[in-house]
């Protein structure tokens, strides 16, 4: 694959997949759109990891909280914020999960991968935050996350196996909906994706590890370190970006994309 296609990849999977704009459905599209070959399992596999890292990263000291907790529960040790922040992403985790499988073991995961289902995912999820964002007031804050709200968020969060519906944009709704600040829905939607993401690469990754190919994984390589790099920027942007501003350039962004593909589908 061409150094450029692996940085266009790279670049689509970093800005997007923190934004509440769908970073799978850019996946999808960008192949779809230009008459690409679609860049494969390994590929896509590959951008999920470097994202996964700039997220650790960027919540470094959430993560080491987390995975404190992690060493905690396995001494029986429950209480305690450490082990609360585990348990409550574990259980937060648990719907995606799940939910994926069942799309995986029954095709519709592929069945759902076509530009007039992401252009309706586009438009209706990009009112539904629009709506909640307004209607919502802020009276939460990341650090009181209870375990009613991890159910409710992991539930929601399952929604965004719909291509176009945006884990990251439909997990910020739920935080919204329940009445957490921006910035601390943000937060905590970010902190559901590493489980998600390791579960979701998880998965995906059997078939490419069992690949000998060494020109695969060189491109692999590359395509996680530029990812790394664009989902850093991205997310600190976003971070920075919400605590003066709100979600309606996003929210435009996803109703003008969706109206495209729409037409694109339907013209």
């Amino acid at each position: 694959m061409p150094l450029y296609h692996l940085l266009i990849l790279a670049l689509i999977q970093g800005l997007t997949e923190f934004l509440p704009v769908s970073s799978s459905a850019h996946l999808i599209l960008f192949p779809a759109l230009t008459g690409t070959a679609d860049q494969g399992l390994a590929v896509d596999v590959a951008v999920h990891v470097g994202t996964l890292g700039a997220v650790i990263l960027y919540f470094f000291r959430d993560v080491a909280s987390a995975f404190r907790g992690f060493f905690a529960v396995i001494r029986g040790r429950f209480r305690g914020d450490d082990s609360r922040l585990f348990l409550l992403l574990v259980v937060a985790t648990v719907p995606v999960v799940v939910l994926g499988l069942v799309f995986k073991l029954t095709g519709l995961e592929e069945m759902l991968r076509s530009v007039a289902v992401i252009g309706w995912a586009m438009i209706v999820f990009g009112i539904f935050l629009w709506w909640v964002d307004r209607r919502c007031p802020e009276r939460h804050r990341a650090e009181g996350w209870r375990l009613r709200d991890a159910v409710v968020m992991g539930l929601w969060q399952a929604v965004a196996l719909i291509p176009g519906t945006s884990r990251s944009g439909i997990t910020i709704t739920a935080g919204r909906m329940l009445g957490y600040a921006r910035e601390d829905a943000a937060r905590l939607a970010m902190l559901m994706s590493i489980p998600t993401i390791l579960a979701s690469g998880t998965l995906l990754g059997l078939d490419v590890i069992r690949s000998d190919d060494p020109l695969l994984w060189r491109e692999t390589a590359i395509a996680a370190a530029l990812a790394f790099v664009a989902g850093f920027l991205a997310l600190s942007l976003m971070m920075r970006l919400l605590r003066t501003v709100s979600f309606t350039p996003y929210i435009l962004y996803r109703l003008a994309l969706g109206a495209a593909l729409l037409w694109i589908a339907y013209g």
